[in-house]
């Protein structure tokens, strides 16, 4: 039973070989490989102008909505490379990181990322930086230092449950979860759909793509294609 104030300092983690690998792909064909389930709500939405991929493990806090001590408490326990996942139970009344809070976690702790489900404040400072940023939302409201919360227990964050140690990748298209446990099994099948995916695009470029199986698929649904105009029934 969670009681409100716990500090879990040790996480299963992933290889850092699958991290690597991981990050050399499309959140969205990752996305395509777990039955396009993986994707938090789009309300979470890039904030900043990173040069690459966010990929890391997930380091999970769970506010008070609107207030941010645990998540001043990750500032002392998260690691290189982790990203942040803050779930704040979807409240967007109150900012709970900003750049004073950014810029440890950049210089000082060189997270891969932060991801918020909830607003942000700074954004004028924040919008160019190189450190991946996700946030619901900007407000100049502050939060509360009260607690409780939870550091690296599960949490709920863009409508995706996420535990410690999952593997966290975002891009311009928004940010997905793949499971600790299954992300080797995936790599294969999300490295092999997005060399057919990109095999997919340059066709498609070149005007040789395969356009058949459209007709085949509106046949088998029942589409009707009527060679006329539409006209109102009377």
């Amino acid at each position: 039973m969670q009681n409100g104030k716990r500090i879990y300092l040790k996480r299963k983690l992933p290889d850092q070989d699958l991290i690597q690998a991981y990050r050399e792909l499309p959140a969205s064909n990752v996305a395509d490989c777990m039955n396009r389930t993986g994707a938090m709500a789009p309300r979470i939405k890039l904030m900043s102008q990173p040069q690459k991929e966010m990929c890391g493990p997930a380091f999970t806090v769970h506010n008070r909505p609107g207030d941010n001590l645990t998540l001043y408490a990750a500032l002392k326990y998260c690691h290189e490379g982790d990203v942040l996942v803050i779930d704040n139970e979807e409240d967007n009344t109150r900012a709970v990181i900003g750049e004073v809070m950014m810029t440890w976690l950049r210089d000082q702790r060189h997270v891969a990322g932060v991801v918020v489900d909830g607003p942000m404040r700074d954004i004028d400072s924040l919008r160019n930086w190189d450190l991946p940023i996700y946030a619901v939302s900007t407000t100049p409201n502050g939060p509360y230092k009260e607690g409780p919360g939870e550091i690296n227990v599960p949490v709920s964050c863009g409508g995706i449950a996420v535990n410690p140690g999952d593997l966290i990748l975002g891009d311009g298209d928004g940010v997905i979860k793949i499971a600790r446990a299954e992300a080797a099994t995936l790599l294969a099948r999300a490295q092999a759909f997005h060399q057919k995916d990109d095999a997919k695009a340059a066709s498609y470029h070149e005007g040789t793509g395969d356009l058949a199986w459209i007709d085949n698929e509106l046949k088998h649904k029942d589409y009707q294609i009527i060679d006329d105009y539409y006209r109102p029934e009377s």
